[in-house]
């Protein structure tokens, strides 16, 4: 990929979810990238099309390392909103699959270190969603319907759990998976876009720290 448009997709993604997508203009974005606004409109038509490749590039990594012709227009996205919401229930669905086979062969950890790789992947198309919703109302009620059944399934793993012993008993299991979900989509997702002191960590360092503390706080 054209080592600008990568400069642009970057700088465009932190401002789309610091400030929102409505209040970033394209030369903001220049700005950001250090270049001249015209310069942005060799590589794109514009910001439609700038976030679409970025929400591309999140749920098709090798789509980022083609060639592409410039400017980039948007009949390379044709569809792309249906292929977000595929995507929700198909990982959905791939997530709670271990639900329906043996659980002996699944363990707490592995929950803990699946979800975490999850987040990591898909952090930024969906914190595009969370913190863009009310401009993106179709894709925001199909992800809060996603949040919902994902909450639901990984409750669903934890009372297993629980009842094989090796996670302690939970009071209030759903807001007890609810501050799990929140502490890893923290450290997977907001650290590094969002949170008031962006820190540029490795993700295996990440992952470490959830993994060393929601383990001590919950195996039993």
């Amino acid at each position: 990929m054209n080592h600008r448009i990568s400069d642009i997709a970057d700088a465009a993604t932190r401002l789309f979810l610091q400030q929102g997508y409505a209040k970033t203009q394209i030369s903001h974005i220049a700005k950001a990238v250090g270049v001249s606004v015209g310069t942005i409109y060799l590589d794109f038509t514009g910001k439609k099309e700038i976030m679409h490749f970025i929400l591309k590039c999140t749920i098709d990594p090798l789509f980022a390392e083609q060639e592409f012709k410039r400017p980039i227009t948007d009949d390379l996205f044709l569809g792309l909103e249906n292929e977000i919401i595929t995507l929700f229930e198909k990982s959905g669905n791939d997530f709670a699959s271990h639900l329906q086979g043996d659980m002996m062969e699944y363990d707490f950890e592995s929950l803990i270190s699946d979800t975490f790789d999850l987040f990591s992947r898909y952090a930024v198309g969906c914190l595009f969603i969370e913190k863009n919703q009310f401009d993106f109302k179709n894709l925001a009620r199909h992800y809060i319907v996603y949040r919902k059944q994902f909450l639901d399934t990984m409750m669903r793993y934890i009372r297993v759990f629980i009842d094989q012993g090796t996670v302690r008993p939970l009071e209030h299991l759903e807001l007890s998976t609810t501050l799990i979900i929140e502490i890893l989509s923290w450290w997977a997702m907001d650290i590094r876009y969002t949170s008031f002191e962006t820190k540029e960590i490795s993700m295996d360092l990440a992952k470490q720290i959830c993994m060393d503390n929601i383990l001590v706080a919950y195996k039993r």
